[in-house]
This record gives C-alpha cells, structure tokens and sequence, in this order.
C-alpha cells in the first residue's frame, strides 16, 4: 500500500502494511488485556464472596494469608412445597470441651481428624456459629435457649463449692423432648449444677445418666480436685447413683460405651435423644499413649498430648457413628457436633487465626467449630455462614421434635429455630447476639457517656457484621500460632490495637481477625451498640454467684465424693 502525504496539518496518513511480527504482537497484546480482563472479573467476585483470612505474619518462609479461605455458599430457598421438616428423627449432640478452632482438619489443621472431617464434608459445616467464652455459660444457654443475664449466671462458671445452678423455671431440652415422647439419655459431662437432687440430670429431662457433675475430673481415677481450697473427691455417677469401681478407665471410653448401649438397647420406633457431653479435650491432657505416638514430632508437650486427646475424639465420633448405622438409625438422625468454647491456648489448644483464647470476647473465645450431619439434612456439603447461637439449639430441636413451646416458655427464649438455615441455607433469622454482661468483673478505666451502658463494665455484642467489646478484655487476648507450625512452642503475636481504652469495635465480616478497632472511625455505631446493651442490661436479672459453702466439700462426712448437699 502507497502512503499519502498531504502538506496541510489535519491530513490523514495511511500507514504502510503491518509485518507479520506486528500482527503478532498485536494479537497477543489483546489476549493478554483480555485475559487480564477475565482475571480481574474472577478476582472482584472471589473477593466478594469469600470470607477473608488474612494476616501478615511470616514464620521463616511460610506466609499466613487466605489459603484456607472459604467461598461461601449462596443462600438457598425452600421449595415450593416448603421446607420438610423430619418427623420426630433421632437427634445425636456431641459436645466437645475446649476444643480449639483451628484443630479440625476442615480448618488446616495437622492433626488428624478423620471422622469429624467426613462427617462435616457430608453434611453442613457451621463456619459462623458462636458459643459462650467458658463451660457453664455454654452450657446453660445450650439446655435452656436463654442467655445468661436471663438465668442470673453472667459470671465466671458454676463451681462445684457453689449452691448454684441452672434455674428450675428453665426447663431444658431433656425436658421438652421427654414430653415429646423421646427417650433421653446423658452421657459425659454435666457442670450445670448439683447442689440438691432436683438439679441432676435425671431429674432434668434425661432417662438415664453417666458421667461426671463438676467441671473436669481426673480422667482415669475421677476426682475432681480444687488445691485453692482443699478440696477432692471422687465425681462419678450412673443415674443418682456413685460409681465407685471404674478407678484406672479411661472417662471418655466409658462414656462412649455408655452410648453404645443407649443405641444398641433403643427401640428403632420411638425417637431418641442421645447426648455425648465430652470431656475431650479438656485438661488434664491425659489420653493412651498409642494416640500421643504419631504426634511425638511436635516439640511443645503440652500441644503433643493435646493434639492426641484430639485424635482420640475423633476416633469416638467415628464410632458413634457406626453404631448408629449398625443398629439402622443413620438414616432418620440428625447428628450435630459442636464445641462449647474457644480453646485454651495455655493447655495445648489453637484457635489460629482467631484472636484470643477460652475465657475472651474474642472471636478465639466464641466463634466455635460445628457442623450438622445425615441424611435428613436438605443441601448436604455446604458451608453455612449465617450468623447461628448455641442458644438457637433448644427451639431448633424442638421444632424438629413437633414442639411448638407454649407462649410463657416462647416469651422467655432468646433462640431461634434454625433448621430452615441449616438444612436449607436460608437466611439466618438472628441478626444480633448478646455475648454477655458480667457486672461483677471489676470495672476498667472511665466511662465513656454517662447516659448510656457503662464501658468499664465486662461486656460485649455482636450486631449485624459488628461487635463491640466493653470492659477488661482479660488476658490471652492476641494471636496464638500452634506449635507444629513453628516447632518451638505457642507463638504469640501482640497486636496493641485496642489503644488501651475499655472499648473496642470491630467489624466481623471485613475483619474476622479483629486486627483493626473501628471505634474512632464509627462514633455513632458506638452509640448505638452501647443502647443495645443498656437495653439487654434492663433486662437482666439478679446475679446468681453464691460463696462456696463447706458442707459441700468432699470429706469423711459424705465420704469423699462431690455430691448434692441440701
């Protein structure tokens, strides 16, 4: 092609014809903007879809940051014939005790869990569930669907010295599925109070009971022991009964055995209700040496006997679950797994990358592993991030149990029915829950508004994507790194963002991390949360935190056993 050539400035040049070199060049140029174009797109929507996990942290070349992000799974519907509610099916509940976030495998864990991880992957992983920071708090809210400014049990746990316990107008989910015309049985661990005999199990709802009533025991001679104040005795019980001959077995074996025989023993036609309340993995770290072996490359003691108690967990939720299929009730069972706090990262547990530990605010305190599992379960293999309470159990089981609660028991829940989140995937009907408020902590530094709660009170909120925090934060309260990863012991992270003050504000979904306080950013947010509280404060009743009375003291007077003494 000629090329044109004008003398006036506005005239067009036709260039010559491009080599094949430059048609290459160019080709490839636009297949690159294109591609770069797709990846951007992909990009823009992973980042709005998935929960970020990012922390800039580097231990040696290994980096921290999203590789175990989850994509979260889009919110479902029911059918146009509704959502199917299973007919009375059997309900197993395992809990776990203190068992970290971070030590399942689903969560990057290198310790091995098998079971819990089949049994998640086919079922539906809770990755926004939350419990309370310690035992008795979880563990009341659980039974009764009601927070503890409810129950008056907002402070610490129910120690065994202590004429307290969960209330008797609080009736428990034993109670109701009872009622119901299931049969009830309790294995494991209790800690909601014994001090008289209307207080035990099988006088709250459960056929049958074996376990312990305090909250840990030795795990092969079962005494628990408090060396404050003197005080040990043996804490083992069939129904109302001691059971003074199981010196030298292992707890958990025994309370497992227990629940193969409820399961081999159960009438296929009536429904069940099985509890396993674990001690596992709870301290004192003791477990069989033969779980320990395969672990004896982790350096940190505490964390090696932890991460064997662990597989021995898993080992028995494995066998639970044969049981069950054996005896041909797998297929009309709803099987739930929860822990009932954070870990506690001084006794060997991880909650990485969570901030904090057993006993915090944080979400290391409070956000929990749990997942639900079987054939009932609508969309199995998701992972449900709605926003879900260990308080939403009690009208969860009810409603699938065909109780509808009378209106002075629904007036008094602070739980929702979630099956239809669960099973189905849509939205969570919670948009807020109270953490606590615990006004016989001490108070911390100045209060911020005078009209509104007090902000050296001990408390916290969770809001929509926000939590605010209020009070003394208590200790363990930064970033732990479990041993396996840096061979040298828990490795804590100071993170000095909470500037010092009583209140700190964070918001959950962008930051899960709890690395940035949005507090000064977001004054009328503050405000806001701090008039929610003050609202749950109005609410609130007496605090129940009795001194501990000596009768109650295991000695020759009752034979050296915990037991109830009015």
């Amino acid at each position: 092609m000629c090329q044109i050539r004008a003398n006036h400035s506005n005239s067009i040049q036709v260039p010559k014809r491009m080599s094949r070199v430059q048609v290459v060049k160019l080709v490839a140029g636009l297949l690159i903007a294109l591609v770069m174009l797709m990846a951007w797109n992909t990009t823009r929507v992973f980042w709005q879809q998935t929960e970020v996990v990012h922390f800039d942290y580097i231990v040696g070349q290994r980096s921290i940051d999203d590789k175990d992000a989850k994509v979260e799974t889009p919110a479902g519907s029911c059918p146009e014939s509704g959502c199917e509610v299973p007919k009375k099916p059997h309900i197993v509940f395992v809990l776990a005790d203190d068992y970290g976030y971070h030590d399942v495998g689903y969560h990057g864990s290198r310790i091995k869990t098998p079971n819990l991880d089949r049994l998640a992957a086919e079922g539906v992983k809770l990755e926004r569930y939350y419990v309370q920071p310690m035992c008795s708090p979880s563990r009341t809210q659980l039974m009764s669907g009601r927070y503890q400014i409810h129950t008056g049990l907002v402070h610490n746990i129910i120690h065994p010295m202590q004429a307290n316990a969960l209330p008797l107008d609080s009736p428990t989910i034993g109670d109701l599925m009872k009622n119901a015309g299931y049969s009830t049985h309790y294995t494991g661990k209790w800690h909601l109070g014994f001090y008289k005999k209307a207080f035990l199990p099988t006088h709250r709802g459960f056929d049958s009971f074996l376990g312990f009533l305090t909250g840990s025991i030795d795990y092969y001679n079962h005494k628990n022991c408090n060396m404050q104040h003197k005080a040990c005795g043996l804490d083992l019980y069939k129904d109302d009964e001691l059971l003074q001959d199981k010196d030298g077995v292992y707890g958990p074996d025994m309370y497992t055995a227990r629940a193969l025989e409820v399961i081999r023993n159960h009438d296929p036609t009536k429904p069940l209700l099985l509890f396993v309340s674990h001690q596992l993995v709870h301290t004192p770290l003791q477990v069989p040496e033969r779980y320990v072996k395969p672990y004896n490359y982790i350096k940190d003691k505490s964390r090696r006997l932890y991460a064997g108690m662990t597989a021995c967990l898993d080992d028995h939720v494995g066998i639970l679950e044969k049981a069950l299929k054996e005896k041909g009730l797998w297929d009309n069972t709803v099987f739930i797994f929860s822990s009932d706090n954070g870990g506690e990262v001084n006794q060997g547990a991880s909650n990485w990358p969570l901030r904090g530990s057993k006993g915090s605010h944080h979400e290391g305190g409070i956000r929990a592993i749990g997942f639900v599992t079987g054939p009932l379960v609508a969309r199995k293999g998701t992972v449900n991030n709605q926003m879900i309470h260990i308080s939403d159990w009690l009208p969860t089981l009810a409603h699938l149990a065909g109780i509808t609660p009378n209106a002075s028991l629904a007036a008094k829940l602070d739980g929702y029915n979630q099956w239809e989140t669960i099973s189905y995937g849509t939205s969570s009907p919670r948009t807020e829950f109270l953490i606590n408020i615990d006004i016989l902590m001490p108070l911390m530094g100045e209060r911020l508004y005078p009209d509104l709660f007090d902000t050296r009170v001990r408390a916290g909120i969770r809001f929509g994507d926000y939590k605010l925090i209020t009070g003394d934060i208590g200790k363990n309260n930064d970033y732990y790194m479990p041993a396996e990863m840096t061979n040298s012991g828990q490795q804590e992270v100071k993170l000095g963002n909470s500037k010092g003050r009583n209140y700190r504000l964070f918001n959950i979904i962008d930051d899960p991390l709890e690395q940035y306080d949005l507090a000064d950013t977001h004054p009328q947010l503050v405000r806001f949360l701090l008039k929610r509280l003050d609202q749950w404060n109005n609410e609130s009743v007496p605090v129940q935190n009795p001194t501990w009375e000596e009768q109650s003291r295991p000695g020759p007077q009752n034979g050296w056993v915990w037991r109830p003494w009015k």
